[in-house]
């Protein structure tokens, strides 16, 4: 279960850029927003199966495992390194990039080069929510991929480091089209995932922080006794490999 579980999170987080305006679309197809050029069904005559192909092979994954354009996808070239390079995205298990490029693969087999990848990403993101106890939805598709992988700097540009507060999150992520309710849910993607104890020692030494619960902090002390631990920790204390609201 701890091997899927990391799978599975690197998966969500991999595919979470193209996703996180649509992780809360739960409403009926007649009355979700649309973003201009996507459509609920771009693919009906291209590639119709593209959904079933991706459900029934995560269900699969799971089983035997016990940035919004795809970019993250790509590699690094001569001209320098890829987004999958930048620190943030270092932790991301090459396992979850392979189980993508499978996906391709089979849906490229079936249909040809017509379904991108920014498109297989957001359906496997939701597939991969269902499959871990979270709502299934609609995904609305037609997404295009970008020709050129994002920077390093670029990716650090973009995304708001794990210590900002809730105030630097929301504004930082409004620039991208983010309203509260999108950023709430793409917060709320982090019911299953881990954390490194350098995202939050420094609220542990060299003096604790006042705000923090004492218990919860004496916890976190014990998983990262010196400020340099490399330690990880589930972010759900509760419920580490369910995707729920608990």
């Amino acid at each position: 279960m701890a091997s899927a579980a990391k799978s599975f999170t690197s998966l969500l987080l991999i595919s979470s850029l193209s996703l996180a305006p649509w992780f809360c679309a739960t409403e009926a197809k007649s009355t979700a927003p649309v973003v201009q050029d996507l459509s609920w069904t771009f693919y009906q005559s291209s590639c119709p199966k593209v959904e079933s192909i991706t459900r029934k092979q995560l269900e699969k994954v799971f089983t035997s495992l016990s940035g919004c354009d795809g970019s993250v996808l790509l590699d690094g070239s001569a001209s320098g390194p890829s987004e999958q390079d930048a620190p943030p995205n270092l932790t991301l298990r090459a396992k979850a990039f392979e189980i993508i490029d499978d996906l391709r693969e089979r849906i490229h087999k079936e249909c040809g080069r017509v379904v991108s990848c920014s498109d297989i990403l957001a359906i496997a993101a939701r597939d991969s929510v269902y499959l871990s106890g979270g709502p299934d939805y609609d995904v609305p598709l037609g997404r295009r991929d970008g020709l050129n992988f994002a920077t390093q700097n670029a990716t650090l540009q973009n995304l708001p480091p794990p210590f900002a507060n809730a105030d630097t999150v929301l504004s930082s992520l409004a620039t991208k089209s983010f309203d509260p309710t999108d950023v709430v849910a793409l917060s709320g993607g982090h019911t299953i995932g881990i954390s490194h104890c350098s995202s939050f020692t420094d609220r542990l030494y060299p003096a604790q922080d006042p705000t923090m619960d004492k218990t919860f902090a004496s916890n976190l002390k014990g998983i990262c006794p010196a400020s340099d631990s490399n330690s990880t920790t589930v972010l759900d204390i509760r419920s580490p490999d369910n995707f729920d609201n608990k």
